[in-house]
């Protein structure tokens, strides 16, 4: 007796052919960016719909601005996205090597090979690959000395638009990132990125940039009477209106005597004077706030010679409490006085002014009592420009950080991946397993990172990837020379070269990173062999009008 068939609302592709899906949406993920990659990648210009235009060649602003509607495609997006999260670059090499693996795994699987094995070899390569590197590629950051700090940040800007000027821009990293140096509960150091501030203004050449021993807010002193400078700052940080008072929403005021309303009106403007005068009193002479400064409480300010600044982002004031020993103020209410000012509360800093940049203004914060928030002002042509030198001084410090707290360095260039691609097929010929063929495939689709540099490079990919393995390969047999292992691809010249001896290196947590998430990433997509898209239902009612 035959069943009656279980129908599904949605189209159902299962097996061979959703894997085949799966692979060629990653592929086309990875396609895009793959000629970014490297010290001679290329950019991409990227129109969203209002007509934004945004040009770049990191991954992952490349794979945020895409609207990708396949489910396989959006688990390389997210990839991309947790890199630049963890690590800070390395973005696109995560989604080549993740797309890579994907289509060796595809053509084990035409073999009759079946998705567990393979899955199974690939997590045994990952864990193999993992361990080779931080024993056999990795070298402590003191045994390397402070340049190689500056070198990781070269390394990481070499791809970018500022690559011309890598020397001056990765001082300028190295120098904000160790300046806001905190110590956790172990005492262990962090360098936060976030306290470096990035504000862009138009005109002069990117040379021009600078980096602020303090802090610089995009604003403007509320009047131009107010003083342009203010020496042995006092800086009360508000997060409240400093506007006429206005009675809560919902309450009313009933007056029998037309008189009085004018009173009432004399009142709502006392109020806020008395706030700015106990502002003054407990020795303020700067004042910031979130809100608004209107035209009575600014004539307080001009008055008093205090400068004051409104709109701030409250975000801001939180750094600039942690730079000068303030604090946020989110009401002046006190429990026993009922309303009142602790100069306690006060932030301190040598000059706070108003300076001319560009085409507009910005107010700096200089000789605050720590260097715990930094500002990087950057100069250029264009939004596009600044945008994209944004972008590459981000990665670049998180590069930093991360070499700093991870205190290992290993080698760019190719140099990693193929040192793992020779050892892992070593390895997988020790294996009496079905695994063997997996990590055997692990290890040729690791060669994708070499080959598409040196394509981007408009070399022979073959020849040189060919001339690295066989360094390797000699090395890893124990017939080469001790710096063979960290011989690697020159992208000027189109030679392999001692990466580690000229300074084109990375943190080897980046590497360690790139090809645990790339597996698990790999492995994710491949464990699916069902997938079920349901259809919209309709309403059987048809489509109503609203207030029908």
């Amino acid at each position: 007796m035959a069943q009656a068939g279980l129908t599904i609302a949605g189209d159902r592709s299962t097996g061979q052919d959703v894997r085949a899906q799966n692979v060629q949406a990653a592929l086309a993920i990875s396609n895009i960016v793959k000629t970014s990659l490297g010290p001679v990648g290329l950019d991409k210009m990227l129109v969203d719909q209002i007509g934004d235009v945004t040009i770049t060649n990191d991954g992952a602003t490349i794979l945020r601005q895409l609207e990708v509607e396949h489910p396989a495609a959006k688990v390389l997006v997210e990839l991309s996205n947790m890199q630049d999260q963890e690590v800070g670059d390395g973005t696109t090499s995560v989604v080549i090597l993740a797309a890579e693996l994907l289509k060796a795994a595809n053509e084990l699987v035409k073999k009759n090979i079946h998705p567990t094995s393979i899955i199974s070899g690939f997590l045994l390569a990952k864990k193999e690959a993992c361990r080779f590197i931080k024993k056999e590629m990795s070298v402590k950051l003191s045994d390397l000395g402070d340049e190689a700090i500056m070198n990781a940040a070269k390394t990481s800007m070499s791809s970018k638009i500022i690559g011309s000027e890598a020397d001056f821009f990765a001082k300028m990293a190295v120098e904000a990132v160790k300046r806001v140096e905190t110590t956790d509960s172990k005492g262990k150091s962090k360098y936060p990125v976030s306290a470096i501030n990035i504000l862009k203004a138009h005109g002069k050449s990117a040379r021009d940039s600078e980096l602020v021993n303090g802090f610089s807010l995009n604003c403007v002193k509320v009047s131009t009477q107010m003083p342009a400078t203010v020496n042995k700052a006092k800086i009360a940080l508000l997060d409240f209106d400093l506007r006429k008072a206005k009675m809560a929403f919902g309450v009313q005021v009933l007056v029998d005597d037309p008189k009085k309303l004018e009173d009432i009106r004399k009142m709502e403007g006392e109020i806020t004077k008395r706030k700015c005068r106990m502002l003054i009193e407990a020795g303020a002479n700067v004042v910031l706030t979130t809100g608004g400064i209107d035209d009575m409480a600014s004539k307080v300010f001009v008055e008093n010679n205090v400068m004051a600044v409104r709109r701030c982002k409250k975000s801001d004031l939180r750094k600039i409490a942690k730079l000068t020993g303030g604090r946020l103020l989110l009401t002046l209410s006190d429990e026993k006085e009922g309303e009142s000012v602790d100069p306690s509360t006060l932030g301190e800093a040598e000059t706070v002014s108003e300076e001319k940049v560009g085409d507009g203004e910005l107010i700096y914060i200089k000789g605050c009592s720590t260097t715990r928030a930094q500002t990087i002002v950057l100069r250029g042509a264009n939004d596009y420009f600044l945008d994209e030198v944004d972008r590459s001084l981000h990665d670049a410090m998180c590069i930093v950080k991360r070499t700093l707290e991870s205190n290992t360095l290993a080698p760019g260039g190719g140099a990693v991946e193929a040192a793992l691609s020779v050892f892992l097929e070593h390895f997988s010929l020790t294996l009496g397993t079905r695994a063997q063929l997996a990590i055997g495939t692990f290890a040729q689709a690791l060669l994708v990172i070499p080959k598409t540099l040196a394509t981007n490079g408009a070399f022979d990919a073959t020849e040189l990837v060919a001339r690295l393995r066989a360094y390797h390969s000699k090395y890893q047999k124990g017939e080469g020379k001790p710096n063979f292992k960290w011989v690697g691809l020159d992208l000027e010249n189109g030679e392999v070269r001692d990466n580690m001896k000229h300074g084109v290196l990375e943190p080897a947590m980046a590497k360690i990173k790139m090809i645990r998430f790339a597996t698990e990433a790999a492995v994710t997509i491949l464990r699916i062999d069902d997938a079920i898209k349901m259809h919209q239902k309709e309403d059987p009612k048809g489509p109503q009008r609203d207030g029908y």
